[in-house]
C-alpha cells in the first residue's frame, strides 16, 4: 500500500518508528546503527529507513519540520501502517538556564498556540501529553545505561521567527523549559488514534545564554540522544 506522503509498502514499516525532523539525520542514524537497512520512503525527500538494532526492527522516518509536516506524516504511520509507538527525537532551545547545551529532555507534555487539535478533532486543550509507558520506558532505559536526563514541559511552536515571543511568561507561568515544534502534533495523532507517542529531545542553543551548536554538532553530535532512543525502542517491541 502507499499513501499520498508514503511510497512503503505496510510491512515495510515496522511497530517502533524513531522520527527525527532531518531526513539527514535520519540516513546518518540507519547508517551508523541499523543493520540490514532498506530505504523505505523517499517521497518529498522525507528518507526513511526500515533496518535492525541487535536484531529487532526499526524503522527511522524523518518528520520534516513542524506541526503540519509531523502531523501528516505520524498520522499516516498510526492509521494506515499500524504503527504503534513513535519516539520523536529532535533538538530544542533552552527557555531557561537550568537547561546546558546537550542536555538530554524527556518531554512529558507540550503547550502550544497552535488550532492543530482542534483542527483534527476538535481537541480544545492547548496541553498535549506523552505516553507514559513510553516515558517510563526511556527512564527505565537511561537508568540501565547511567544516562542522567531532564524531564518537563516544551513550548510547541508554530513560528520559528516569533518576534512576539515573551519566553519568561512561557517558562514561569506555562512551565515550558524549551521550545521545539512538531511534538503537539505528534501527541495528539497518538491520542486520537489511540497510540503511544513520546519525544527525546537534545538541547542544541539557549535563548537565555545565547549559546549554540553548529548545524554538523546538530546532524551528527546527538549520538547520546539516539543510542537511547533505539534502546528504548527495542524494550517497546
Amino acid at each position: 500500500m502507499a499513501t499520498a506522503h508514503i511510497e512503503s509498502n505496510k510491512e515495510d514499516i515496522a511497530k517502533v518508528v524513531l522520527m527525527p525532523g532531518d531526513p539527514l539525520r535520519a540516513k546518518y542514524i540507519a547508517d551508523k546503527y541499523l543493520q540490514n537497512v532498506k530505504q523505505v520512503n523517499k517521497v518529498r525527500n522525507i528518507f526513511a529507513y526500515t533496518g535492525t538494532y541487535k536484531g529487532r526492527t526499526i524503522t527511522v522516518f524523518s518528520s520534516g519540520m513542524g506541526n503540519p509536516s509531523m502531523g501528516i506524516y505520524s498520522y499516516e504511520l498510526f492509521k494506515f501502517y499500524d504503527v504503534d509507538y513513535i519516539i520523536r527525537i529532535g533538538t530544542a532551545g533552552a527557555y531557561t538556564k537550568e537547561l546546558k547545551l546537550m542536555d538530554l529532555l524527556v518531554v512529558t507534555n507540550c503547550y502550544s498556540e497552535s488550532a492543530y487539535a482542534k483542527e483534527l478533532y476538535g481537541g480544545q486543550s492547548s496541553i498535549a501529553t506523552a505516553s507514559s509507558l513510553v516515558v517510563q520506558t526511556i527512564k527505565e532505559t537511561a537508568y540501565a545505561q547511567e544516562q542522567v536526563l531532564k524531564y518537563g514541559r516544551v513550548h510547541c511552536a508554530d513560528a520559528f521567527y516569533n518576534e512576539n515571543i515573551d519566553i519568561q511568561k512561557l517558562a514561569e507561568e506555562y512551565g515550558c523549559q524549551a521550545v521545539e515544534m512538531e511534538t503537539f502534533a505528534l501527541f495528539n495523532n497518538a491520542k486520537l488514534l489511540n497510540k503511544n507517542a513520546g519525544c527525546i529531545l537534545t538541547v542544541s542553543n539557549s535563548l537565555i545564554t545565547k549559546e549554540e551548536t553548529t548545524s554538523e554538532q546538530r546532524e551528527k553530535g546527538l549520538d547520546d540522544m539516539i543510542t537511547l532512543a533505539l534502546e528504548s525502542g527495542i524494550r517497546l517491541l
